[in-house]
């Protein structure tokens, strides 16, 4: 069965002006057989898993490169990306109108609203094929982060028929993104494996500290509850309130979330180089603005190898993949780590 392509207005909201110099082009066909079964299992994927998400009704989401894009119901988990096939998935978001999508880094990136399947890829406007984040900012329109610079798909438009991309002719310092954020202002922050920046609906603006430094290779960047914005590297992790700039950290923070609480939780690998011990911290949020904050060590994964995304979902756990020796997914209840590889949990 032929798949149903159907692609609407790609712009972006926080821009006035029209899409220049695009090109249209006839939109691309895959074959899905539709006659393929959701994979359902009582254990979880022993592949890589990239990024973690949590879907309105409480279900968490994982991105395992080569093993598809599962959903955890509390009880089993069923691989929703088995009729696409075998992708290196590295991304999975659900936007605000229950569509799924999936970011592939060798593929484009599928959006699924239950019955069908759209694909993207360059020839429907993406520009490039390589996806490594997706985000939805506050007025819907989705960001891709992809290894040629930016591309939004804005839903609620229907005049177009291509995204809307930014590249290093538009002003980016660095075109192969790493992670996106909007803070309550409205910013657009972009994290790359050059600079940072920020994007005001206007201009590109690198991210630099006072004395003219600019952070290098951002893979994680949150706003925490009193507005701070935090930026981690393999190199450490700094804090930014909007005067000051504070290292608060040299271990590494590739991976990067803030729980209920106000904890900051993160992944990353104790050399800058990121070669050897991975660590899962906990940064206290009653000592987050100290001079030195407390830190708590949750786990620790000897290399080769590394911790990948990280969820704080709404029952309190913490959620987080792995690569290397212990491949998978991982949750942290407080007290036990569970480890979801194989068919009977492991603690």
């Amino acid at each position: 069965m032929t798949k149903l392509v159907s692609v609407g207005a790609l712009s972006m909201l926080v821009c006035c002006t029209a899409c220049q110099g695009q090109k249209k082009t006839d939109l691309s066909k895959d074959t899905i057989n539709y006659t393929i079964k959701d994979t359902v299992t009582s254990y979880g994927p022993n592949r890589m898993v990239r990024n973690i998400k949590q879907d309105r009704n409480g279900n968490i989401l994982f991105a395992a490169s080569r093993g598809g894009v599962f959903r955890y119901d509390g009880k089993s988990f069923t691989n929703i990306a088995s009729k696409i096939g075998s992708r290196r998935y590295w991304d999975v978001l659900e936007d605000r109108g229950g569509n799924q999508w999936f970011a592939t880094s060798d593929s484009g990136v599928y959006k699924y609203n239950g019955k069908i399947f759209q694909h993207f890829t360059t020839r429907e406007g993406l520009v490039n094929n390589r996806i490594g984040k997706i985000y939805e900012d506050k007025a819907g329109t989705i960001w891709l982060g992809t290894g040629g610079g930016i591309s939004c798909y804005d839903p609620s438009r229907a005049d177009g028929k291509s995204f809307r991309s930014f590249t290093p002719q538009d002003g980016l310092s660095n075109n192969d993104i790493t992670t996106i954020l909007e803070d309550k202002t409205g910013k657009i922050w972009f994290g790359t494996r050059g600079d940072a920046y920020f994007y005001d609906g206007k201009t590109f603006t690198v991210f630099r500290t006072k004395d003219g430094k600019a952070f290098n290779n951002v893979w994680s960047i949150i706003e925490d509850k009193q507005g701070s914005i935090w930026l981690g590297s393999n190199a450490g992790l700094w804090r930014y309130d909007g005067r000051t700039f504070t290292k608060v950290s040299n271990r590494g923070a590739t991976a990067m979330i803030e729980d209920q609480k106000g904890n900051i939780w993160t992944t990353g690998a104790v050399n800058p180089n990121g070669v050897g011990t991975w660590k899962l911290l906990r940064y206290d949020q009653k000592s987050l603005y100290d001079e030195k904050p407390t830190v708590t060590e949750i786990m620790s994964m000897e290399g080769p190898g590394m911790l990948c995304g990280i969820l704080a979902a709404t029952d309190g756990s913490i959620w987080f993949g792995a690569l290397g020796t212990i491949s998978g997914v991982f949750r942290y209840d407080g007290k036990t780590i569970t480890d979801f590889r194989r068919k009977d949990d492991q603690k």
